[in-house]
C-alpha cells in the first residue's frame, strides 16, 4: 500500500505542477501576443487543453505501468493492455466521465478515484484562469454597438 501511495503521490504533484507551470507562462505569454486581444483567449483555451491533454496522458502511463504488475491492480473490461486503451480510460476518469467499457480492479482503484477528483480540481483552475483572461480581454468598450433606432 506504501508503494501504491506514493505513485499516486508522485503522478498528482507530476500533473499539478505541469498544469501551473502551463498557467503561468499563458499568464506572462497573452499580453504579449501581437494578435487580435479577443484571439488570445482563443489561444489561452487552446494552451489549456494542451496541459490537460499531457496531464491525462502522465495518469495513462501510471495505469499502463502500474498493470503490468500483478499487485498494483488492473483494468477489466473492453481492455487490451495497450497505452492507448490506458490513455482512454485516463480520459474518461480526468473528465469524471465514468467507468464505462473499462474499469479499476485492485489498487489501481485508488488512482482513478485521485484523477477524478484532481482532473476536477485543475478542470475549475483553467476554468476561474480564463474567466479572469476574459476580464482582461473582454471588455465592454470593445463590443460593437448597434445603432439606435
Amino acid at each position: 500500500m506504501v508503494l501504491v501511495t506514493l505513485i499516486n503521490t508522485l503522478i498528482i504533484i507530476t500533473v499539478v505542477i505541469i498544469h501551473y507551470e502551463c498557467l503561468m507562462r499563458l499568464n506572462l505569454l497573452l499580453p504579449r501576443l501581437k494578435i487580435w486581444h479577443r484571439f488570445r483567449i482563443v489561444f489561452g483555451v487552446l494552451g489549456a487543453l494542451a496541459a490537460h491533454a499531457v496531464e491525462v496522458w502522465v495518469f495513462a502511463l501510471g495505469y499502463y505501468l502500474m498493470t503490468r504488475t500483478v499487485t498494483l491492480g488492473s483494468l477489466t473490461g473492453n481492455f487490451d493492455g495497450s497505452f492507448m486503451d490506458s490513455v482512454y480510460f485516463s480520459f474518461t476518469t480526468y473528465t469524471t466521465i465514468g467507468f464505462g467499457d473499462i474499469s479499476p480492479i485492485g489498487p489501481l482503484k485508488y488512482l482513478t478515484g485521485l484523477e477524478a477528483l484532481t482532473g476536477l480540481v485543475l478542470i475549475t483552475w483553467t476554468a476561474s484562469f480564463l474567466f479572469l483572461e476574459m476580464q482582461k480581454y473582454w471588455s465592454i468598450q470593445d463590443t460593437p454597438t448597434l445603432p439606435s433606432p
